[in-house]
């Protein structure tokens, strides 16, 4: 059987976890690569390839998978009766089964198990002794327990194996827990068609029970953006932190005035530098003509605003030097004009017989004149320059 006729098998009868894998962790590579000896005597030494032998797994590392696979079974045992399970349950027996396995490297969580942040903290310094098979089986008992701080951990530390992205996503849309699928959108690194699309509609046409976790995320983007104007008007901050807080205060503050919440949510999908254009586009294909309104309604006044300040632009450094994280959550230009082609290219037939998108382009056509002349202008100043760096050089 051919490598594509195996993975075409294995996508069209996806198997549930039932056992544990043979090697669940990371493995200690340097033990393992210092017991290997060569195979011949006199290997030659111009050889690209040398035989070796003595392969072996550390005995740290066999008895933490060891560890991992009696907590499997035991966590798969305890979710056929998820009702007997509680929260606190799930931490008590994470935590025991982390800590042991810390000790056999040294690490230690440092935090006291009543603590509150016990559970973040526990995720984010031992997580990785999980392995994959024990988080995809600890993400599905917090989902079912509904303990969204674990989940929150699990997405932040990079837990969440790809096989779980699209049941994820919809449990948190079907939970209207906006905050947790923008936290996805920022993580995760190759959402698929379908996690997208379920995204869009969530964010495009949200129901009434979804408000209230998107007043979350706008209050969010609303304490950046004060932070920001805080940070700017910091007298203590000189030369290069001072403009880098400038720049982000200007970002901040257009990017969260005069946005709905359900499209603050929007601003992560959009800004996200892990979108695949192929499928984005795929995932804007399958929305709706009220959807694909509301989205250009969105792009529209992105348009308008970079229109009035063209002075905005990208602000990355914000993040590192100041602390303002939802300065890399702002789409750009580019990004606003990239996804509107998407939409024409994808609905093109439709919307030409629209009224409605009639009007919005109208709306539209002085914004993007203004912005194709300020482009026109910024290359033939940029040109000049170039002239006279060319000039420079030969003088």
């Amino acid at each position: 059987m051919s490598l594509l006729e195996l993975v075409t098998n294995a996508a069209a009868n996806p198997k549930t976890l039932t056992a544990p894998s043979t090697h669940p962790i990371i493995l200690n590579s340097e033990d393992s690569l210092l017991s290997l000896k060569p195979t011949l005597e006199n290997p030659d030494p111009n050889s690209l390839v040398v035989p070796v032998s003595g392969f072996q797994i550390s005995q740290t590392d066999s008895e933490i998978i060891d560890s991992a696979n009696k907590f499997f079974k035991k966590l798969k045992r305890k979710l056929k009766n998820p009702k007997s399970f509680d929260t606190e349950g799930l931490v008590r027996s994470l935590g025991s089964f982390l800590k042991k396995n810390g000790k056999k490297i040294n690490v230690s969580v440092g935090v006291d198990p009543s603590s509150e942040e016990y559970p973040r903290v526990l995720i984010e310094k031992l997580g990785f002794l999980m392995g994959r098979d024990v988080s995809e089986l600890v993400l599905e008992a917090c989902l079912f327990l509904q303990y969204w701080e674990l989940v929150e951990a699990l997405i932040v530390n990079g837990h969440v194996a790809h096989s779980s992205y699209s049941n994820l996503v919809s449990v948190l849309v079907e939970r209207r827990r906006s905050d947790l699928v923008c936290l996805c959108i920022e993580n995760f690194t190759d959402l698929g068609s379908s996690e997208l699309l379920c995204i869009l509609k969530y964010f495009l046409l949200p129901s009434k029970g979804a408000y209230t976790s998107m007043v979350s995320v706008k209050k969010d983007w609303e304490r950046q953006a004060k932070l920001a104007i805080e940070k700017a008007s910091n007298k203590s901050l000189k030369g290069k932190k001072l403009q880098v807080a400038k720049e982000a205060a200007l970002l901040l503050v257009i990017a969260h005035d005069e946005f709905l919440a359900s499209e603050l949510c929007l601003h992560y999908l959009l800004s996200s530098p892990n979108l695949d254009d192929v499928i984005l586009a795929d995932s804007i294909s399958k929305l709706s003509g009220e959807e694909i309104m509301t989205l250009i309604r969105y792009l529209g006044k992105w348009l308008k605003k970079y229109e009035r300040f063209p002075q905005a632009g990208p602000c990355p450094k914000a993040s590192s030097i100041l602390g303002l994280k939802a300065s890399v959550s702002v789409p750009t230009l580019e990004a606003v004009v990239k996804c509107f082609g998407l939409v024409l290219n994808e609905h093109f037939s439709s919307l030409v017989l629209n009224l409605e998108f009639h009007e919005e382009l109208r709306s539209m056509k002085a914004v993007v004149s203004s912005l194709a002349l300020e482009a026109r202008l910024c290359c033939s100043v940029a040109n000049v320059v170039e002239d006279l760096k060319a000039e420079a050089i030969n003088a």
